[in-house]
């Protein structure tokens, strides 16, 4: 692998009038990016020297899934990772995350109505829970935080806000515990109060959890929405800068429908990586709406 960089740049951009300052996760590896890297970045830089096995589950393109893939073909560390469905179209044809996670040397078992083994760690065993919802991703969260208050420090106000779309909420949740400014968030998988459970879940003073906003309309994680498509393009036509499709387009989604909260602030934008799962996506995306 190449090296890890993990302090990233800040980049500004202008989209619709309105300055934003992105973090630039998606460059501290082709193959380690974005919030992931962040959570896994403990697992990646400690001694585990009795484990031989990595397992987690989730979904089939998922961005932890791939990392994981990563992390265990760097430790030398066998990967079995569990999925409630996977479509006969892709283990027939491979694609996007799962197919590099193949390639990484992932046994990724399809339960298909199966009831999912009870995973644990054990002595050989290390279990990551889905998402890298764990308080081993404290670690590098932290980094990232202690990153973006030195920025903060260097510049000629400190009117920000820190903005980035949550799945687990971990990555905001440590955020905001470790940073001096205030963190908000929005929820694509499940509603608000699911995010609230998932902070409790990792933090129990209520004191260090991030704001949760509404999005603009209710969003089911992973189905395909014609106005988060053309935002993302617009996103990659104005800003050259290529983002997610499954959480970017939603946290931009949010900011621009609650704008009156940053009106008298600077924005900065958490860029989500995982690029590489953007291939499927884009395929689902033009099939639907540009065939």
């Amino acid at each position: 692998m190449n090296s890890i960089k993990l302090n990233t740049p800040m980049q500004k951009m202008t989209f619709h009038d309105m300055d934003i300052f992105i973090k630039r996760d998606d460059l501290i590896n082709e193959d380690f990016s974005g919030n992931k890297a962040r959570k896994f970045y403990y697992f990646l830089i400690n001694e585990f020297p009795n484990i031989k096995k990595l397992v987690s589950y989730g979904s089939n393109q998922s961005n932890a899934m791939y990392s994981m893939s990563v992390l265990s073909r760097l430790k030398g560390w066998e990967f079995e990772y569990y999925c409630d469905h996977i479509s006969s179209l892709m283990l027939e044809n491979p694609s996007g995350n799962y197919k590099s996670a193949l390639d990484n040397g992932a046994k990724i078992i399809n339960l298909e109505g199966k009831t999912r083994p009870n995973l644990v760690s054990t002595d050989e065993i290390l279990y990551i829970p889905e998402g890298g919802y764990a308080q081993e991703s404290e670690y590098g969260i932290k980094l990232l935080a202690d990153e973006i208050n030195e920025w903060i420090r260097l510049q000629d106000d400190d009117t920000f806000k820190i903005f980035l779309p949550s799945g687990t909420g971990t990555t905001a949740l440590f955020l905001q515990k470790h940073l001096e400014y205030p963190v908000y968030t929005c929820a694509c998988v499940g509603d608000e109060k699911y995010l609230k459970q998932e902070f409790f879940g990792l933090e129990s003073n209520e004191q260090n959890h991030p704001i949760i906003l509404q999005t603009y309309k209710k969003y089911h994680f992973g189905k395909l929405y014609k106005n988060l498509y053309y935002l993302w393009l617009e996103l990659k036509s104005k800003t050259m800068i290529e983002f997610d499709l499954l959480y970017d387009p939603i946290g931009f989604d949010t900011i621009l429908s609650n704008l009156k909260i940053f009106e008298d602030s600077k924005i900065i934008y958490i860029h989500q990586g995982g690029i590489k799962g953007n291939l499927t996506m884009l395929q689902r995306y033009k099939h639907k709406y540009e065939s």
